[in-house]
């Protein structure tokens, strides 16, 4: 069994996979999407080198024809990489992240081999947070509040919005054709024909 990637082909099948293992890393991936096919080979290289019978099985989910499972983990962007140890998600990778993923992999592997003490020291990552069901990843110094920020201040945000709105206004309040003024202005939003 030793680098094999099992597809699973129904929620029972899935189930009953979780059960024979104590890691089961799970790839939820689509035919049609791209950065999955570019992350694969990685994947796979991660299968042959870390399966262990009965402690870590690498397994793929298409979420077309498996919905019902990529609905029961919250799946809403392929790829995305579960690390389930014991039916309990661990670790969360979204997007093709072969450095996040591999250091996920890693840590899970050092846990089934060595026990809970030697994974203490082996996921370290620089570049992104782990996300989770319910918080999603992020740059690491992001704060929680970033992209409310990104919203407020950013091009096409609140405050472009806004200074778009006011010039409008003061655009159409002194001009005989209101209308042809704001159709004619630079802060128009509609795309021009």
């Amino acid at each position: 069994m030793s680098g094999k990637i099992i597809p699973v082909t129904s929620s029972a099948h899935f189930s009953q996979l979780l059960a024979q293992s104590t890691y089961t890393i799970v790839d939820f991936y689509a035919d049609w999407c791209g950065p999955c096919k570019a992350i694969a080979p990685v994947f796979q290289s991660l299968a042959e080198k870390e399966t262990k019978a009965g402690k870590m099985q690498f397994v793929k989910v298409d979420v077309d024809s498996q919905q019902e499972v990529a609905r029961k983990y919250g799946v809403s962007a392929m790829p995305t990489f579960l690390v389930i140890k014991s039916a309990a998600v661990v670790d969360t990778i979204r997007g093709a992240n072969p450095s996040a993923l591999t250091a996920a992999v890693r840590k899970a592997s050092n846990d089934a081999t060595s026990g809970p003490a030697a994974s203490s020291a082996a996921f370290s990552s620089k570049g992104r947070t782990l996300g989770s069901a319910s918080e999603p990843s992020r740059p690491v110094r992001d704060s929680p509040f970033a992209n409310l920020q990104r919203m407020v201040l950013g091009n096409g945000g609140l405050s472009d919005v806004l200074v778009r709105f006011a010039a409008l206004y003061f655009v159409t309040l002194f001009a005989f054709d209101a209308y042809k003024a704001a159709e004619e202005s630079a802060f128009n939003v509609r795309a021009r024909r």
